[in-house]
């Protein structure tokens, strides 16, 4: 009872001390303007930028972009580099690609990106001949893995639903199974139209973090083949082999596979900017989003006008207002980080880099706000655009989760769709951009979010398509809540 006194008594004082603004903050709001947003997208989802993929030309281009803007709004360059300081934050990553992975079963062979699709991340490059045991559906994989009956053995499944076949290797990784045999899809057919749609991502050369950064176990072999191969791998088709799975003894056969790539280091950049605060300048609000995009198809460009140009756009205007009002003697308390990030959709490979090698140090980082798509409204909220997902402010601490509840009553008046915030949210939103990396590490988040829509990760995420009212109102959100994390007296509490 106490607790919940306490906690409606602090609610009450919040509620009252709303619409108590500061001027300062809405002056220096009115320079965040839809044109402003405008013209930077435009920039970064120009054909030039082709993209703007991971360790491309196109990226570096945006990246310069950022660079230049960030000078000529008077942040500071401070990554050290060669006895001087940068605005860009280098690292190495790995470049990968299959170049021979098949699976040999019954005189057939299945290539990957034709006859089969390899969601895997291990490795050989000699062929390898193996047992494997069929164990029946997937539902009833966890049960039998645990029991470690099956250990360093290739095991079988069925599994009709297609988001499962990505998440079996991630969920079994470090199960000590050598490898998955996936019969996916209710049919042959559903499972050449899942070939059709995975084949360039899986045929694609991958990114991961080189030398410098983690190492992370490959993980189990994992090949999905239609349920018709059933009859090549066992002699018995998918029903047959369903019926059998109830008896004593599982059908086992016997395969041979490859899975050879080549890899390669390549050089990739986060952008940074330093705003230094006056007298609680040691500590640091970084404010976040990623700027690179899946690049090419062929000669098709995919701009990520939404995920995450919108994002990046929000940064560049959010540190322009803030440089401004330093200008005008109105710098913020704290000190703050402007972050672009590379790498998100590889994997959060940026953040990553930059959390495991902060440049600030992380225990005097006070609060990370992450932007990633925030320029159109999903299905949900058709009926009113005045709306952002907000996800993780009351993870790490619900001080950062009132004020920025407060921010909102006070400057904004958004509606704040806290569903996926959800600890069952199957979409798993939290562990899906930047802030995740500085979560993590202990440093309370927010992430701005506007939900996905029939153009994500589609060529057709354009500039056009962008609610640039919408966006402006949300970039202003963000710009109030930092102003306040950066110039109250006391620092986020961390629950």
């Amino acid at each position: 009872m106490i607790q919940k006194f306490s906690l409606l008594v602090l609610a009450v004082v919040i509620s009252c001390a709303a619409f108590a603004q500061d001027k300062k903050a809405i002056k220096t709001s009115k320079t965040i303007t839809k044109e402003d947003l405008y013209a930077r997208l435009e920039v970064l989802t120009s054909d030039s930028l082709e993209g703007r993929e991971t360790a491309t030309e196109g990226q570096r281009k945006a990246a310069a972009f950022i660079a230049g803007q960030f000078k000529q709004y008077g942040l500071l360059p401070i990554v050290p580099e060669a006895g001087s300081k940068s605005y860009f934050q280098r690292f190495p990553l790995q470049k990968s690609q299959w170049t021979d992975v098949y699976v040999r079963a019954g005189g057939t062979k299945l290539e990957n990106g034709t006859d089969m699709l390899y969601f895997g991340a291990a490795s050989t490059a000699e062929e390898v001949t193996a047992e494997v045991v069929f164990i029946g559906d997937l539902a009833q994989a966890p049960g039998v893995i645990q029991s470690g009956a099956f250990k360093n053995k290739i095991v079988a499944v069925r599994a009709e639903d297609g988001r499962s076949w990505r998440a079996i290797s991630m969920q079994f990784a470090d199960a000590g199974i050598k490898g998955f045999v996936v019969f996916g899809g209710e049919s042959d057919t559903q499972f050449k139209a899942a070939v059709d749609r995975y084949k360039n991502y899986i045929t694609a050369p991958r990114l991961g973090l080189g030398s410098e950064g983690r190492s992370r176990s490959e993980g189990p072999f994992v090949f999905i083949v239609s349920p018709d191969a059933a009859k090549g791998f066992f002699g018995l088709s998918i029903e047959e082999l369903m019926e059998g799975t109830s008896g004593a003894e599982q059908p086992m056969a016997s395969i041979s596979f490859k899975a050879e790539r080549t890899t390669e280091e390549v050089i990739t950049e986060n952008v940074l900017g330093f705003l230094e605060g006056t007298d609680k300048k040691d500590e640091v609000l970084v404010v976040t989003a990623h700027y690179d995009h899946l690049g090419k198809r062929d000669d098709v460009i995919y701009h990520g006008a939404d995920d995450d140009g919108s994002g990046t756009s929000a940064v560049l205007e959010i540190a322009q207002a803030f440089s401004e009002a330093k200008k005008k003697g109105n710098g913020p308390r704290r000190s703050i980080l402007f972050m672009t990030v590379t790498g998100e959709e590889k994997g959060l490979l940026g953040s990553e880099y930059y959390t495991d090698h902060p440049v600030l140090p992380l225990s005097q980082t006070v609060a990370n706000l992450n932007i990633d798509m925030i320029g159109r409204v999903d299905d949900a909220h058709l009926d009113n655009e005045n709306y952002i997902y907000v996800i993780g402010s009351d993870k790490l601490s619900q001080d950062l989760h009132l004020l920025s509840e407060k921010a909102n009553k006070d400057y904004t008046n958004l509606a704040l769709d806290y569903t996926y915030n959800d600890e069952n949210d199957p979409n798993r939103f939290y562990y899906r951009s930047d802030h995740y990396n500085f979560a993590k590490n202990n440093v309370p988040i927010i992430f701005y979010f506007n939900g996905v829509h029939a153009d994500y990760h589609r060529p057709t995420d354009t500039i056009e398509k962008i609610a640039f009212d919408k966006m402006t109102a949300v970039t202003k959100l963000v710009f109030f809540t930092a102003w306040e994390v950066a110039n109250r007296e006391e620092r986020i509490k961390l629950d």
